[in-house]
Parts: structure tokens; C-alpha cells; sequence
């Protein structure tokens, strides 16, 4: 597996977001690289398909900085789509939207664009439980990319919300997973 270190599309959009993410930056960014690297380890992705990856991946998980909440994919959809009306790129909001809306299915996504959903949701996956979970891909090339690109705190500041959330929502620990 080759290792990117530096994906221009994703260092533009995130540029946008440093100032609003703050100490937690380099976490999310390291998380994204990581979640990237994974996707395209599970499938062998064109043009297309990387920069729908890569917008998906700047902004799946925002709206933990925009709305300061743990129940972050309605405000992480937002400025998606705001980024590709911006960009002429419309016809890919559907796709997106979904890719973001549905990365935290614990179950198998089966819907509209499943392909690049499922994607997306196994390439999370593999990253958020550390390389627990990895759809086949071998422990050497989760370790390659993990080291590359690392955790910056990112599980523990999402654990951190994740306890002050809980106190105020208890029936609703987890408000981003879906079944």
C-alpha cells in the first residue's frame, strides 16, 4: 500500500475548517488520512470516486466542531453540500449525503449508491475501532497507516464528548450510530 501523506483536495477543504476544529485538528485530520487510506486499500477506486471520498471525508465528522455536539451527522451534511453546490459538483449530493448520513450503520448499508457507501462506512470503521474490525485488509497494512498518521488524541477527545453528552441525553448515548 502506498502511503499518501499529503491529499491536496483534503489539505484545501480542511484549511477552511482548522480554525473551528482548533487543538483537535490534527486528530481529525490524521483520522480522515487513515479512514482514506483504508477505503482505497478496500477497493481499488478511479478519480471519480477518490474525490467523492475525499469531500465525504473532509466533512463526515464537522459537525462535532460546528454544533459542538455528539450528535454530529445532520451538521456535518450541511456544509457538504454547501462545498459541492459551490463546485459545480450537485449531481453528487445524493451520494454524498448518504455516505455521510450512513457511516455509522452497524449493519451492512444496502441502499441507493451502496457501492461507495459501504465503502466509506467499512473505511470508518476499520479506523474508529483501530484496526479491531478490517473487512479483510492484513494487520501489517492497518499498522502502516496507523503509524503514518497518528491518533493525535482523536478516540479520546471523541470519548471525552461522549461523557459529557451521556449525562444529558441518556437515552440517547450514541445519537450518530444507526442500526
Amino acid at each position: 500500500m502506498e502511503i499518501e501523506e499529503n491529499i491536496p483536495l483534503l489539505e484545501e477543504i480542511l484549511a477552511d475548517w482548522r480554525e473551528c476544529i482548533g487543538a483537535e485538528y490534527r486528530g481529525y485530520r490524521n483520522h480522515i488520512y487513515r479512514m482514506l487510506h483504508f477505503c482505497m486499500a478496500l477497493r481499488d477506486c478511479g478519480a471519480v470516486e477518490r474525490q467523492k471520498l475525499v469531500i465525504a471525508g473532509a466533512f463526515h465528522d464537522i459537525g462535532i466542531w460546528v454544533d459542538d455536539t455528539v450528535d454530529y451527522i445532520p451538521p456535518s451534511i450541511s456544509p457538504a453540500m454547501q462545498y459541492l453546490r459551490h463546485n459545480g459538483l450537485e449531481d453528487w449530493c445524493d451520494e454524498v449525503r448518504l455516505m455521510i448520513s450512513e457511516h455509522h450503520k452497524l449493519r451492512r448499508y444496502r441502499g441507493e449508491y451502496a457501492p461507495m457507501v459501504e465503502l466509506f462506512r467499512r473505511g470508518d470503521l476499520v479506523d474508529f475501532s483501530c484496526g479491531l474490525v478490517r473487512f479483510g485488509l492484513d494487520r501489517g497494512q492497518v499498522e502502516e497507516v496507523r503509524s503514518a498518521f497518528p491518533n493525535a488524541g482523536f478516540h479520546r477527545n471523541l470519548g471525552k464528548r461522549a461523557l459529557h453528552w451521556l449525562p444529558r441525553h441518556p437515552f440517547r448515548p450514541l445519537p450518530m450510530m444507526k442500526w
